[in-house]
């Protein structure tokens, strides 16, 4: 830390902004919760159910249909550290605006990171 205009500045270096080893960050996710370990369980079983709900849309729906619900995950995922999760939903948003084909590869994308993530929360809740 330094001293700048009478106050501290902390220099210590930021999270990394996706980080591919775990499906969930879980150094996010303890900030994101502030540590309270009965949040964390919370939040994590709210994304499980909430991601299977976004994931039939994604699925099922049309292409404005798609991006939305796929908008949403985004956001969640962010929420819980699920940085994957997060860029594969940021993909399906962008290719329903385009090919069909490049939209479906998006949408299988994102279905195997939110598998990937569901199955994580799964082998936390029961380590809780």
């Amino acid at each position: 830390m330094i001293e700048l205009f009478g106050g501290l500045v902390d220099h210590s270096p930021a999270p990394p902004i996706c980080p591919a080893e775990r499906p969930i960050d879980l150094e996010h996710l303890f900030r994101m919760t502030l540590g309270d370990h009965a949040l964390e369980r919370e939040v994590l079983d709210l994304f499980d159910r909430q991601s299977a709900i976004l994931m039939e849309r994604v699925c099922g729906g049309e292409a404005v249909v798609k991006a939305a619900a796929a908008h949403t995950l985004k956001g969640s995922a962010r929420g819980i550290g699920a940085w994957a999760v997060a860029s594969a939903a940021c993909a399906v948003e962008v290719a329903a605006h385009g090919d069909r084909r490049e939209l479906q590869f998006a949408v299988s994308a994102l279905a195997a990171a939110v598998g990937e993530v569901r199955v994580a929360i799964r082998e936390l809740l029961r380590g809780h």
